[in-house]
């Protein structure tokens, strides 16, 4: 299911190479496309739950020489607990290998091939695992006994390039099948359009399709209780493992309206949403886990049709104000982290930084200038607090392998980055840049340059000393702290160029 393949330089090097081989009788370099793809994914609950994942291919060598193997990144063993691997090819069992070299890339292996891949040749291909009891229950997969979900991202098998110059990422079918095989009293949300479903004992087979570019292969699903807002067509909708106690309307107002804020600020999100799902939906999820090495205590996490929540979440009862927040902030995840998705070294940055600002202009939109001024205040605290005993490491440093504590004063300092953008941007050319962003960068990876363009670009300013200061220096600048706080504790030395 290669949908989403990570974008690097190469990658989009690659992307124009392929435009130029299309136009070619000759390819260029190696490479292979998946002719047909098909995927099955089933809970199974006895012991413990399980998911069960089949992965059927039809390759194509369609490069310019022989290949004797193929390299495919799986989901991580430990993340999402994959176990039981197996690989076929033409029919017979295969033995993968791990991929020579100094550094190969983690979750990686090569399936080599029992004889030469001839050009033009067909290859059929299967990949078969297991996911139980991952050690990361987050943003990417959650598995309980009565419910679970899969992000759009990280958890099928993705072809790597086949190895050579001027070698391309394989190219997916048009169309790819998927079904979704669960217990009969399940739930079920899923990306792509619907195929027809097929009840087999106390089963039904969810059947799913899936345009390359325009569906994401994500799945939600449960033994949960619907509750809908009577005479609210537009506000969210609530999937729980148990009747919610209160009326759950305003909350579900607010969450539909922070949709909607944040479509018409940054565009549509993800684009298999459309006939699936109209409204948000906010499904419960026990297993979540926080974002910071698995933090105990309420947690969301964002899902193309809306956002998942775990108990602790929803006990805050979904009339409060943290619970409408926690909400808003996994939303705005939907955009900055579905839509385009920010490179290792702008993850923290980026990845964290967009979400939570979004989440700033939800609530400024809302509630007006004070709602904004409390939150800038608010991460500012956080800031400070989070400094404590702790070196700082520059943003622009921080990735999400590092250690919590880094992590933590990235979270805090990264929204703030984009208020001081904005203050210097305006709002209007600030928003506009960023959906420019989502718009020309969909379904691709982005970093500080991408974004520093697309800003320069609606603001007509020279934004260079504002990312070079808040990026590469400790610190928050002290016109800014001046500015929010009315002092200038933790001025770095240098002041962003205006």
């Amino acid at each position: 299911m290669n949908w989403t393949v990570p974008r690097s330089v190469a990658g989009a090097l690659g992307v124009c190479i392929a435009l130029c081989s299309s136009a070619c009788s000759v390819p260029l370099g190696p490479g292979y496309r998946i002719v047909k793809e098909s995927c099955e994914v089933h809970f199974v609950s006895r012991q413990s739950a399980q998911l069960r994942i089949r992965a059927d291919y039809t390759l194509q060598n369609v490069g310019n020489s022989d290949l004797q193997f193929v390299d495919v990144a799986l989901p991580g063993e430990r993340d999402f607990g994959r176990v039981d691997l197996r690989v076929e090819v033409g029919g017979r069992e295969t033995a993968p290998v791990n991929i020579p070299g100094e550094n190969p890339e983690p979750n990686s292996l090569r399936i080599p091939l029992a004889s030469s891949w001839t050009r033009k040749q067909s290859l059929e291909l299967a990949v078969e695992y297991t996911f139980a009891a991952p050690a990361n229950s987050g943003s990417r997969v959650t598995l309980d006994e009565s419910d679970f979900h899969l992000d759009s991202r990280g958890w099928f098998p993705e072809f790597q390039p086949a190895k050579g110059l001027l070698a391309t990422y394989p190219n997916p079918p048009p169309v790819m099948e998927y079904t979704v095989r669960v217990p009969a009293n399940f739930l079920v949300l899923a990306g792509g359009a619907p195929n027809g479903r097929k009840k087999d004992g106390g089963e039904i087979e969810y059947r799913f399709d899936l345009r390359a570019g325009k569906s994401t292969p994500y799945i939600v699903a449960g033994r949960y209780v619907v509750s809908a807002p009577e005479s609210r067509a537009r506000s969210a909708i609530f999937w729980t493992t148990q009747p919610l106690k209160g009326d759950p309307a305003q909350a579900a107002d607010r969450i539909a309206t922070a949709w909607q804020t944040l479509g018409t600020d940054f565009g549509p999100p993800d684009q298999s949403v459309g006939k699936n799902i109209a409204v948000p939906h906010i499904v419960e999820s026990a297993g979540l886990r926080g974002r910071l090495a698995g933090d105990p205590g309420p947690a969301a996490a964002a899902f193309p049709g809306g956002a998942i929540v775990n108990s602790e979440a929803l006990a805050l009862g979904t009339g409060s104000d943290q619970f409408v927040q926690i909400v808003t902030h996994a939303l705005a995840r939907n955009w900055f982290g579905e839509v385009i998705y920010p490179s290792p070294q702008a993850a923290m940055g980026m990845g964290e930084g967009l979400p939570e600002y979004a989440a700033i202009l939800i609530d400024e939109a809302r509630d007006g200038p004070d709602a904004r001024r409390r939150s800038v205040a608010g991460y500012l605290q956080r800031y400070d607090e989070s400094l404590a005993g702790v070196e700082e490491t520059p943003l622009a440093g921080v990735t999400a392998a590092d250690p919590v504590a880094q992590r933590r004063i990235a979270l805090a300092k990264a929204p703030l980055f984009f208020v001081a953008l904005e203050d210097t941007c305006g709002q209007a050319p600030m928003q506009k840049g960023i959906a420019n962003l989502v718009a020309r960068m969909r379904g691709r990876e982005v970093g500080y340059a991408d974004l520093r363009s697309a800003l320069e670009e609606t603001s007509n300013r020279n934004l260079a000393g504002m990312f070079r200061v808040w990026l590469n220096q400790k610190g928050i600048p002290g016109d800014f702290r001046t500015r929010y706080q009315g002092s200038a504790v933790g001025e770095v030395a240098e002041v962003a160029e205006k």
